[in-house]
Parts: C-alpha cells; sequence; structure tokens
C-alpha cells in the first residue's frame, strides 16, 4: 500500500533517489555533490554499497542522508534502497548518470499526470558521433517498446514499485525485466528531458564492441536465456 501523503509535504519531501554503487570511489563524490541542492530541498538520498573493495562507502558518508550495504547486486541493491525509504516516488539513478536541471520537477508532473512510471531521454557525454548515434538510437527504441534502461533514470510511484515486486533478484537485464512488469500498469512516461550518461564504460571497452555486446546479450534473454548465464558471459567478455 502506497504511504499516505500529508497535504503539507512538499513537493521534494516525496521524493527519494536510490543510487546503487560499486567500486566506484573515483567517481562517487562528484556524483553525490551534483545531487546536494535537491537533497538540501528536503528529497531523500540514499546511497546502498554492493560490497565494495575500495573506499566507496565511506565517502559516501555526509554525502546521503543514509548509506547502506548489502550483497553486491544492482536489482537487490535498489530493493534494499526503495525499502529503506517511506515515501510516496522512487528514483533509482546509476552512478554514471546525471540528472538535468528541471528533471525532478518533470518526473513529478508526470507522475502526478497519471503515468505510474517513466525515464528520461538520454545523451552519452562526452560523446563521438557514434555515441550520439547509440544515445538517439536508445531514445527511439525506449520510446517504441516501453523497454527501459537504468541509464535513463527510471522513477515511478511507490504503488508501482509495489504491485511488481520491485527489481526482479537477477544478475542481469533487472532494468529490461522491471519495465516489462510496469508495462502491464501502463505505458511509460517517456521524457524528452535529457539526463547524461558517462561514455567512461563506452570508451573503455570499445563503442561498437560494447553495443554488439548488449545488442547480443539482449537477443539472448528475449529467446529465454537465464540471466545469471547472460551474467557470466557479460563479465567473460568484458
Amino acid at each position: 500500500m502506497a504511504p499516505r501523503l500529508n497535504c503539507q509535504q512538499t513537493w521534494a519531501q516525496r521524493l527519494t533517489i536510490v543510487v546503487p554503487v560499486r567500486n566506484e570511489a573515483a567517481a562517487l563524490r562528484q556524483a553525490l555533490l551534483a545531487l546536494q541542492d535537491l537533497r538540501a530541498a528536503g528529497v531523500e538520498l540514499i546511497v546502498v554499497d554492493g560490497c565494495s573493495e575500495d573506499a566507496t562507502p565511506d565517502l559516501a558518508q555526509g554525502l546521503a542522508d543514509r548509506v547502506l550495504r548489502t550483497d553486491p547486486g544492482r536489482a537487490l541493491q535498489m530493493n534494499a534502497g526503495a525499502q529503506a525509504s517511506d515515501r510516496a516516488l522512487l528514483l533509482f539513478l546509476h552512478i554514471d548518470t546525471a540528472l538535468s536541471a528541471g528533471a525532478v520537477p518533470a518526473l513529478l508532473a508526470a507522475l502526478d499526470g497519471g503515468f505510474a512510471w517513466g525515464r528520461f531521454d538520454v545523451s552519452i557525454e562526452p560523446a563521438t558521433p557514434l555515441l550520439r548515434l547509440v544515445g538517439g538510437m536508445m531514445n527511439l527504441r525506449s520510446r517504441i517498446s516501453g523497454i527501459c534502461t537504468g541509464d535513463q533514470a527510471l522513477f515511478m510511484r511507490r504503488d508501482a514499485f509495489d504491485a511488481v515486486g520491485g527489481f526482479p533478484r537477477q544478475d542481469l537485464m533487472e532494468d529490461v525485466e522491471i519495465s516489462r512488469r510496469l508495462r502491464r500498469l501502463g505505458r511509460p512516461a517517456s521524457l524528452r528531458l535529457r539526463v547524461r550518461t558517462s561514455s567512461r564504460r563506452w570508451l573503455r571497452h570499445g563503442v561498437l564492441r560494447t553495443v554488439l555486446l548488449m545488442w547480443w546479450l539482449r537477443l539472448r534473454y528475449a529467446l529465454g536465456a537465464e540471466p545469471t548465464l547472460l551474467a557470466r558471459l557479460y563479465r567473460e567478455v568484458r
């Protein structure tokens, strides 16, 4: 059951941002500093560490309202963050994705306007011509299919999150699977306002190689391959 909202709550007091992390000491501080204005306004920020082997959880202290620790696994971590909050609206933000100005008012307007869930368009930065094409194709595919990726900053009402049982406990494609389940509640709000996601992993492993790998894994998943197998293949290839 969704928590009952107090009419005196501000827009910010309705929202929790959940950030799952693991071994992100190099990128964490800058990412969390970018969220401090929202936090000062009343947005709750929960960082969930998945057994980092570096200083990630220590660096998060003081830059988040709560720092939780769980076993590794993005779905497990995001579920733990959601369960630790009693707020009515949830935004799941990957450490590589930065919100644009106006992102929170836009998602609030969408959820208050009748959508149960949604996502943003994404821009991969710093961009190359190929990465601009990749980002555009991601946005188009998502708009047509209603399937969203974690890089697009998934957001939803808590009652929608609860209705589908949260993120599925699987090692890969948790964003694809929760999108499939949420589609039963209605189409997502596909906001054209762009969030920015880092190109660091794309460039590290090669853009074309990464694109082909993800297409192959998505195809295998659509054909019924087990997420545990796909996660192992993903780790081996990367």
